[in-house]
């Protein structure tokens, strides 16, 4: 499903994240790389990315992608590079925030993994009303056909058992019959 998303939308920084996040969740560690790799470029050195407007309550930073970028790193035993990527993600971080890098850079030096972050489970693309309302309407009843009667001078218009009944109305003439 990530596959098809990037592939419609290559600049969708957030779906090449959840896409290294599950890479890595299949042991995928390169391609995991690459991904986080592609969804930080396509920030566009912007600190944050709010999906809000397109239905995803999520605000993706920078500093998460690179934080996830040294948990990839770190399962593929570069060390060093998993370092100096969280080295980069605390200048990311905005300021007094950065408690949670510092413990993950001592992580690094004791070689010890680190878990990705990723957007919250149930978390979905959910596009607001209005441009749904704008798509292209179905015609699920098809077109109408017009349907004439063999019975002379039938002006009714209507569903048949709704029709007034007449005594001898209804009666085809012999012309129309043949």
């Amino acid at each position: 499903a990530f596959d098809k998303t990037v592939t419609k939308d290559n600049s969708l920084a957030v779906g090449y994240f959840q896409r290294g996040f599950v890479c890595l969740q299949l042991e995928m560690y390169e391609e995991a790389l690459s991904d986080y790799h592609l969804a930080f470029s396509h920030l566009r050195k912007n600190p944050f990315i709010d999906y809000k407007q397109l239905g995803l309550r999520h605000i993706l930073c920078a500093w998460e992608v690179l934080y996830s970028t040294a948990a990839a790193q770190c399962r593929l035993q570069q060390w060093q590079e998993a370092r100096a990527t969280l080295e980069k993600a605390i200048v990311w971080r905005p300021e007094g925030r950065t408690a949670a890098l510092t413990l993950a850079i001592e992580r690094v030096q004791n070689h010890l993994f680190l878990e990705p972050m990723h957007v919250p489970l149930g978390e979905f693309f959910r596009p607001r009303k209005k441009e749904v309302e704008q798509l292209d309407s179905k015609d699920f009843l098809g077109k109408p056909k017009v349907i004439s009667s063999i019975i002379p001078n039938d002006e009714y218009i209507g569903f048949e058992p709704l029709r007034p009944q007449k005594q001898g109305f209804y009666e085809p003439s012999a012309d129309a019959v043949r």
